[in-house]
C-alpha cells in the first residue's frame, strides 16, 4: 500500500469515527428504542447494524452512479444534502409520530381497577397498572414490528456526506481496489462506532432510576427522536 493510500485509509476511519460520534442520529434513536421497547441486547446490535449498513451502502451506491456517469463531487454533495434534509425531516415526523403514540399508550396504561368475582358472589378489586405489574393486552402488536423498519428506512435515506469526496478520489485513479478498501474503512469506522455508543449509553440507561416514568418510555423515547430530527434539520448537527 503506497504512503497516499494509507492516508487515506486513516482519514476514512477517522472521519467515520468523528461524522458518527458528532451525528446524534446515529445513535439516539436506536438507545431511545432499545430502552422503550425493552429490545435484547442481540436485537439492539442487529437493528443498529442493519440501519447502519443500509446508511453506508445508499451513499456508496450513489457515488459509484456519479462516478460512473462523470458528475463532479459538488453535484453529488447538492444530492446527498438534499437526501439529508429528507432523512432529517423523515426523523422529525417519526419522533412526533411516537411521541403522539406513547402519550396514547400512557393514557391507557394509567393505574386501574379490576374487579374479580369469585365463588359465593363475593368480589375483590385491585389497582394495577400495566407497564409496571402483569400485563395484558389493550391493542394489537403490529406497531412492535414497524419501528424497526421505519428506523431502516430514516437511514437508507440519510446520507453519508464525507464518504463522498473520500470514495471519488481512489476512484478517479481507477482503483477498484482502492475503492472498496476506502469504502470498507469507513463502514466499519461507522458502524463499530454506532454500536460501542448505542451499547455503552443503553448500559447505563439501565442503571438510571427511571421506573417512576417508565409509563412515559415511548413518549419520552419520541420526544428525544424529535429534537434529534430538529437539531439536525435547523442546526446542522
Amino acid at each position: 500500500m503506497t504512503a497516499e493510500m494509507s492516508a487515506l485509509v486513516i482519514t476514512a476511519a477517522s472521519i467515520g469515527f468523528l461524522h458518527t460520534v458528532l451525528g446524534p442520529d446515529h445513535y439516539l434513536p436506536f438507545i431511545m428504542m432499545s430502552w422503550a421497547r425493552k429490545w435484547s441486547r442481540v436485537k439492539t446490535i442487529f437493528i443498529t447494524f442493519l440501519c447502519g449498513l443500509g446508511h453506508i451502502a445508499s451513499s456508496v451506491v450513489l457515488g459509484l452512479i456519479g462516478v460512473s456517469m462523470g458528475l463532479a463531487v459538488k453535484k453529488l454533495e447538492f444530492i446527498e444534502s438534499a437526501r439529508g434534509n429528507l432523512a432529517a425531516w423523515l426523523l422529525i415526523a417519526f419522533g412526533l409520530a411516537y411521541l403522539v403514540w406513547g402519550l396514547r399508550r400512557a393514557y391507557r396504561n394509567q393505574p386501574h381497577k379490576h374487579t374479580h368475582v369469585h365463588t359465593g358472589e363475593t368480589a375483590h378489586g385491585h389497582p394495577h397498572s400495566h407497564h409496571l405489574e402483569h400485563s395484558h393486552v389493550h391493542n394489537g402488536k403490529s406497531d412492535s414490528s414497524i419501528t424497526p423498519w421505519a428506523l431502516f428506512a430514516i437511514f437508507v435515506f440519510g446520507p453519508c456526506e464525507p464518504l463522498i469526496p473520500i470514495l471519488m478520489y481512489p476512484a478517479a485513479k481507477n482503483g477498484f481496489f482502492e475503492v472498496l478498501l476506502v469504502v470498507f474503512v469507513f463502514g466499519i469506522a461507522t458502524i463499530v462506532t454506532m454500536l460501542g455508543a448505542v451499547l455503552l449509553a443503553g448500559t447505563g440507561v439501565n442503571f438510571l432510576p427511571l421506573a417512576k416514568v417508565q409509563r412515559f418510555a415511548h413518549v419520552i423515547a419520541g420526544a428525544t427522536i424529535l429534537l434529534c430530527g430538529l437539531s439536525i434539520h435547523f442546526l446542522g448537527l
